[in-house]
């Protein structure tokens, strides 16, 4: 059994997920921080965590299943969602830019 640090956790998304919103991270970490992972790698155990977390709260997947659609099926519609998140999250979100651009000032 592997325990990861909360420390270790925050640190491992902030690298492989650099825009992940400090909020997701945050709950990630408390989610994973206290839980026994069984031959899983920290970023696996993150891995799973993140798809279980997005599968399970910003997808149909819970009502796919009540209706009587199959899990495979349930996976494989809820999939794009899951994949533009973290998608997203790869990348360093935007600096927003400047609403007034630099003006150049005159000499007189």
């Amino acid at each position: 059994m592997a325990r990861f640090s909360a420390r270790a956790i925050e640190k491992h998304i902030r690298k492989k997920h650099p825009g992940c919103p400090d909020h997701a991270i945050a709950f990630f970490v408390k989610e994973m921080v206290d839980r026994d992972w069984s031959d899983a790698t920290l970023g696996k155990a993150v891995g799973i965590t993140m798809q279980t977390t997005l599968r399970h709260t910003t997808t149909d997947y819970d009502q796919l299943l009540l209706v009587g659609v199959e899990r495979k099926e349930a996976l494989r519609r809820v999939q794009p969602k899951i994949d533009a998140y973290l998608g997203s999250w790869k990348t360093q979100p935007r600096q927003p830019l400047d609403e007034e651009p630099l003006k150049a000032t005159e000499n007189t």
